[in-house]
């Protein structure tokens, strides 16, 4: 471990493919970090100070003119620093970035400063919907007015993704809004699959996807997941956080997906004194469906707005709680077994190193996320963390460093095949899943980064079972930091013809507003322009 962190602590400035100098993350506590003023309507830069208290990792600073706020940044101060220790270093961004950033995060796009590129596109089809959920913020309900692109400007957006070099465009996400209620949307999908989508995925609310007809029309067209809006597993919970009963439809959505051949991944946002109580039945939820269900990402709620200290720290729910109340609801998981998702990186490194060329990998900012893995056991269908039955750092020390060889040698196939026979040690056969051997393991982890593999026998006999446990939050204005901005794997692409970091988009200084401002029209013009489609 000290030879890790003392390499950590020498690696070199580096820089982007277009010449910006790429800074190492700021790591340990106390540090000074850059941010943003919290008042809506301000979004100046500031700096903050983050530091311990209590076990916990707070986030404080001051705006010249609206004074000072602290609020929770992690509940836990040792899987702060562990999630910190465990990141593979930044890539080097795009060699075509969408702007050249001169102020950031106000001149937003994906610029030369940022170090990541698109691991996961998002594309909103409307921002109208079948809902009015309390806690959204894409809305036209809220807003007054539509932003619905048409066909031909998604498609648009679609290339873009596409263009990007060194690795192109090969996940994207349909979202809103209700992105099932645009009235070209079978349409979409399958033209995402032409122009060479490996994976397509639409994050719905499950109302449209509930009738089987559409589902398969979707499947038809081209879609591989739905990211389900899955808050609980009571209707309690969606009278509080979505205005009304909608349990039926999430079972609804489950069997269509299960007829269809079709995976879910539940996506719940968690809010801090509302439905932290779910946390755990919503992980024994996607156990009892796992046939259908191939992860969860729950997403603890990011405040927009004026929020009093006194609301937040009611409100707050941050990773580490995520992983506390797993172990506290249903004793599966401890925190040892959390890492951060950038954690995975080194994998995607030897397969670029085997190919000549980038590959997609995840190099978010390793405070993003925390995640884990379980490999359902066949017979008895216990769930095992992966840390159960494998080294997993030893694992992944090594395959970043075999990555580097690999890259350097002239037998790739072979110096594959050698990092492959390195990494058996860390194996724990006795400890694994029953019926699992090293083999099944490598094919299971071939699966989970290459959706072709994953997607091929589905009777356990090539890859094993598994579920993605793991929680992304998206930063607001209290706990915003550029360091994860520039960072960013997840983002927007926009009609403005930029593609802009999630983080940016809906928090900061929101550029959502200015894309759908510059791009929407009002109700009235919009119903008056469907009835003329319509006729």
């Amino acid at each position: 471990m000290a030879t890790r962190a003392k390499e950590m602590e020498t690696r070199s400035i580096d820089s982007t493919y277009t010449g910006a100098p790429i800074n190492n993350i700021t790591k340990g506590l106390p540090k000074y970090v850059q941010s943003i003023c919290p008042e809506p309507g301000c979004g100046k830069v500031i700096t903050a100070h983050m530091f311990a208290e209590d076990g916990k990792v707070y986030m404080e600073k001051t705006c010249p003119e609206h004074g000072y706020v602290k609020d929770l940044y992690w509940s836990d101060v040792e899987l702060y620093l562990k999630a910190e220790r465990w990141e593979f270093g930044d890539g080097k961004g795009l060699m075509n970035p969408n702007t050249e950033c001169e102020s950031c995060p106000a001149d937003c796009g994906i610029c030369n400063q940022h170090t990541s590129h698109t691991s996961l596109g998002n594309i909103d089809l409307t921002n109208r919907c079948n809902l009015n959920c309390p806690i959204c913020f894409a809305n036209a309900n809220h807003t007054g007015r539509v932003y619905e692109p048409s066909k031909e400007e998604i498609m648009d957006m679609l290339r873009l993704y596409r263009k990007e070099e060194p690795v192109s465009g090969r996940m994207v996400q349909f979202s809103g809004g209700e992105p099932t209620i645009h009235p070209d949307f079978f349409e979409i999908i399958s033209e995402a699959k032409k122009v060479g989508y490996s994976h397509i995925q639409v994050a719905s609310n499950g109302i449209k996807f509930a009738d089987p007809d559409f589902t398969a029309r979707a499947t038809e067209a081209g879609l591989h997941t739905i990211y389900l809006q899955f808050d609980g597993v009571d209707d309690r919970v969606y009278k509080q956080t979505r205005g009304r009963e909608l349990m039926k439809y999430k079972e609804k959505t489950l069997e269509s997906a299960r007829r269809a051949g079709i995976k879910i991944v539940l996506v719940p946002t968690i809010v801090g004194g509302v439905n932290e109580d779910q946390v755990g039945k919503i992980l024994l939820y996607a156990l009892e469906n796992i046939d259908v269900v191939s992860g969860i990402s729950y997403q603890p709620v990011a405040l927009t707005g004026r929020i009093s200290l006194e609301q937040r720290t009611k409100m707050r729910f941050t990773l580490p709680d995520l992983a506390r109340c797993i172990e506290e609801q249903t004793g599966i998981t401890n925190k040892n077994d959390w890492y951060p998702v950038s954690f995975v990186s080194p994998v995607s490194k030897i397969i670029s190193a085997v190919r000549g060329s980038e590959t997609v990998y995840i190099s978010c900012h390793p405070h993003c996320s925390l995640g884990t893995y379980l490999f359902i056991e066949q017979g008895t269908g216990r769930p095992i963390p992966i840390t159960r039955f494998c080294d997993i750092e030893g694992m992944f020390e090594e395959l970043d460093r075999l990555a580097v060889q690999t890259a350097a040698s002239r037998f790739k196939r072979f110096a594959q095949m050698n990092a492959f026979y390195r990494i058996h040690k860390y194996f724990k056969k006795d400890q694994a899943p029953k019926g699992m051997d090293f083999t099944k393991f490598l094919q299971t982890l071939d699966g989970l980064f290459d959706k072709e593999a994953g997607r091929g026998a589905k009777d356990g006999t090539y890859t094993n079972k598994t579920l993605l446990v793991a929680g992304m939050h998206f930063m607001d204005n209290y706990n915003y930091e550029l360091e994860r901005v520039r960072r960013c794997v997840i983002h927007y692409a926009t009609p403005a013809n930029k593609i802009i970091p999630f983080c940016s988009y809906n928090g900061g200084l929101c550029h959502r507003e200015e894309i759908e401002e510059r791009y929407s029209v009002s109700l009235a013009e919009y119903k008056e322009r469907r009835k003329q489609r319509q006729t």
